[in-house]
């Protein structure tokens, strides 16, 4: 294979690490403007910022993406000019880079495919160009240096010097996750590097050799019309790992002047750090790893943990001591591969809730509103695979919240309220479960308006006037809109019912409630993770149950609870002067069996909800391999899946948000006392 060929393969095999990579940047630049708006001075967020900008730039050029370069040069020149104070971050400069931050978004989704730019994408670019060049004020000749794809970037009319640089990386560079060519490739945007020579006389042999370990040097010569200053900032994320020299040029076009007239020098390279010090270092390093990969370990996990079961029950079978002590050991291991492996796929919330600085801040600009996006509990973890089954729905909720409950500031002052709004976004556990709310302080839900809306469309009968709490409801009927006029957010007829069968897939549930002038708040409670849980296994007659763990409060026993159950499969006990709804699965689902002459009553907490069910036998804790129903199941009403048992038998897992809400229904019947 020759040269070409190779680095050909090296970079198509490189170049999908490098767009993740480049996107986790974009994310982060969009965020950084974001909070520099509230903060436009903050030199941390500035280096920040010019740190991602720079770091995307040098890696599309090690790939040759020239058209991210080019265009994100501009950027930095903008940036740079942002960091030095010549250039205030005025809410019109915010929204530009936020414009151009798409674009280089666009730009990366690119590389590597065949698709070519539309003439329209084009245009767009070049009118950004052009706003960046008249913010930092370097007139037409960086206009024009953006035209060319490749190629030193001259900014000023100033002559060409030719400066000589040399540079010795620190051994911990590649560890602090820089990249020497990437540096040299940015110098080739400032200029033109000549007769660069490599010293590779601290390269250990290959026995020896830490491909972690740095060990490079170049000297070069870089024709410019760019200062030290420029030539030095290169170097910049380096500086306290390396060892840096710029020679003064001589007359342009000149050979470099046999002494040198200034040294900018970093600290020499340190050694390896060795000992705890060093394995606290290798211990903040991350990984990278692909989904799908992840997954595919965690499907093997379930499998594990089934396999486990079953081995557990046939050792308890034999009665033989240590084959029960063994697996006992085994499943204790299990559980623990168990808990690091789903820890490994969580990721707090706070990322997904961030994506919306950005949707909160145009799109109440393009309703001509002053809304604040509030986020508590970012920290707050899920797994991975809800994350991104969730952003939808919540997209819908904050749009729908910008448009129909937060006032502009004119209204929001006529009803005695401050001119901004306020949209808050909360996570928190609760039960074993994650609730998020989406609150706004707006002009909350015109029931007249929900109930005008249900009578026209035969929702509800013509001047039948449901309770409060279902008329909120009716928002959740397919196709139901209060929006006057179709817009880019509203009335297109996908609405709130979209939102409940999406949350409803994951197993979690919705819930709206709201005050008129005070403002509306959604609750979304979904599971933690979409795979194990942990799991109160019971029996009714012969069909097996499963409750998460988290849910279960007590269990108590109850002689008398079975003959008040009514047709339904519902009924209601007395528990330490409580009236606690219960439900009956065998009565609930027409299970064919015979009545237990003592039954057991598991105490049930979904959220706010306290309710009981009505079991034969409490068979104990089980880790519970989550399975989807098949269709024939899918829509039986308080079972969100099912799992298979070490015996080989199917339990169903049940859904306690719904059989909650099963629990809580009336008519319920008269009460009795269930005696702990």
């Amino acid at each position: 294979m020759s040269s070409k060929d190779y680095d050909s393969s090296f970079i198509a095999e490189a170049l999908p690490a490098f767009v993740s990579e480049a996107h986790d940047h974009i994310h982060m630049l969009e965020q950084l403007l974001l909070q520099l708006e509230s903060n436009p001075s903050d030199r941390d967020l500035l280096d920040a910022l010019f740190r991602s900008a720079h770091t995307i730039k040098g890696s599309a050029g090690i790939f040759g993406i020239d058209g991210v370069v080019a265009f994100t040069h501009h950027v930095e020149a903008l940036l740079e000019q942002l960091r030095a104070g010549k250039r205030a971050l005025t809410p019109e400069v915010s929204t530009l880079l936020l414009k151009c931050n798409d674009q280089i978004r666009a730009l990366v989704s690119l590389a590597g495919s065949t698709q070519a730019e539309s003439p329209e994408t084009l245009q767009v670019r070049a009118g950004l160009v052009q706003q960046l060049v008249a913010a930092y004020g370097d007139g037409a000749a960086a206009a024009h240096a953006a035209s060319a794809p490749a190629g030193p970037v001259v900014t000023d009319a100033a002559p060409l010097r030719r400066w000589q640089v040399s540079v010795r990386f620190g051994v911990d560079t590649f560890r602090n996750g820089m990249d020497p060519l990437a540096i040299l490739n940015y110098l080739g945007g400032v200029g033109t590097i000549i007769d660069i020579r490599c010293d590779v006389s601290a390269v250990p042999d290959v026995e020896a050799i830490d491909p972690e370990c740095c060990h490079l040097a170049f000297s070069f010569a870089l024709e410019t019309a760019a200062d030290r200053e420029k030539i030095d900032s290169a170097f910049s994320f380096v500086r306290d790992d390396c060892t840096l020299q710029i020679v003064e040029p001589a007359a342009s076009g000149g050979e470099p002047p046999g002494q040198t007239s200034a040294v900018e020098s970093a600290p020499a390279q340190k050694p390896r750090e060795t000992g705890a010090k060093q394995g606290a270092a290798d211990d903040s390093r991350f990984i990278r790893v692909e989904a799908d990969r992840l997954d595919h370990v965690i499907n093997l996990l379930g499998e594990l943990v089934i396999a486990s079961a079953g081995a557990s029950l046939l050792a308890r079978e034999s009665r033989q001591a240590t084959l029960i002590e063994a697996n006992q050991q085994i499943t204790h291991l299990v559980e623990e591969i168990r808990n690091g492996t789903l820890q490994l796929r969580m990721v707090p919330i706070g990322d997904t809730f961030a994506r919306f600085r950005r949707v909160v801040r145009d799109t109440a600009a393009e309703l001509g509103k002053d809304i604040a996006l509030e986020v508590i509990g970012g920290d707050t973890e899920l797994d991975k695979s809800v994350v991104e089954r969730i952003v939808d729905p919540l997209m819908h909720l904050v749009r729908n919240a910008l448009d129909h409950g937060l006032e502009t500031p004119d209204e929001r002052m006529s009803a005695s309220k401050p001119p901004k709004g306020r949209l808050t976004l909360a996570a928190c556990h609760e039960s074993g479960s994650i609730l998020i709310r989406i609150m706004d302080d707006g002009r909350g839900i015109n029931r007249e308006k929900v109930l005008q809306r249900a009578w026209e469309r035969g929702l509800v009968g013509q001047g039948v006037v449901p309770t409060d709490a279902d008329i909120l409801r009716l928002i959740f009927e397919p196709g139901f809109s209060t929006a006057e006029q179709v817009t880019n957010l509203s009335g297109r007829g996908v609405g709130m019912d979209v939102v409940q069968r999406n949350i409803e897939a994951l197993r979690g549930t919705v819930t709206l409630s709201s005050e008129p002038g005070r403002g509306s708040c959604i609750e979304i409670r979904l599971p933690l993770t979409l795979a194990i849980i942990d799991g109160f296994l019971v029996g009714v007659g012969p069909s097996k149950f499963i409750f998460p763990l988290d849910t279960v409060i007590e269990v108590i026993e109850s002689r008398h609870a079975a003959a008040s159950v009514n047709g339904r499969g519902r009924s209601v006990i007395e528990l330490r002067g409580h009236m606690l709804p219960v439900v009956n699965l065998r009565s609930l689902y027409g299970l064919d069996s015979a009545e237990p002459e003592r039954s057991s009553i598991v105490v049930i907490q979904s959220g706010a909800v306290r309710y009981s069910v009505m079991v034969d036998t409490l068979l104990g804790q089980y880790q519970t391999v989550i399975k989807p129903l098949g269709r024939l199941l899918s829509g039986l009403r308080g079972i969100s899946g099912s799992t298979i048992l070490g015996t080989g038998e199917v339990a169903l897992i049940v859904d306690v948000g719904a059989l909650g809400e099963l629990a809580s229904a009336k008519p319920l019947s008269q009460p009795t006392v269930a005696t702990p």
